[in-house]
């Protein structure tokens, strides 16, 4: 379960059993569906680039995506979504802050 205080969740491209998630272009797919969840809104052109609220990366080599909280007040369906997501393919969730954007490898 996914706490209220935390500031990012971490959606991990690993199942609870320790394998590997596939497609492996999950993380980015689960991102690009998010793409126009956004402070702001959508606007256009906005689907050409990642929600800062739902970032595919990799950390230490797995492939995550990283999901801000603010997309649960801004958007609760879109939440929903994602979280949901994590909970029917099994997959690992854990939730703090991420590191810095500059310590982390683009998915």
């Amino acid at each position: 379960m996914v706490s209220s205080a935390a500031a990012e969740v971490f959606i991990q491209g690993v199942t609870r059993e320790g394998k590997t998630f596939r497609p492996s272009d999950w993380a980015e797919r689960l991102a690009g569906v998010m793409s126009s969840f956004r402070p702001g809104g959508a606007q256009p052109g906005s689907h050409l680039n990642y929600s800062p609220w739902c970032i595919p990366t990799v950390i230490d080599g797995i492939k995550c995506v990283i999901v801000n909280r603010a997309l649960r007040d801004y958007e609760p369906m879109a939440w929903d979504f994602v979280m949901n997501f994590a909970r029917d393919n099994e997959l690992k969730v854990s939730e703090g802050v991420a590191p810095q954007r500059e310590e982390r490898k683009a998915a």
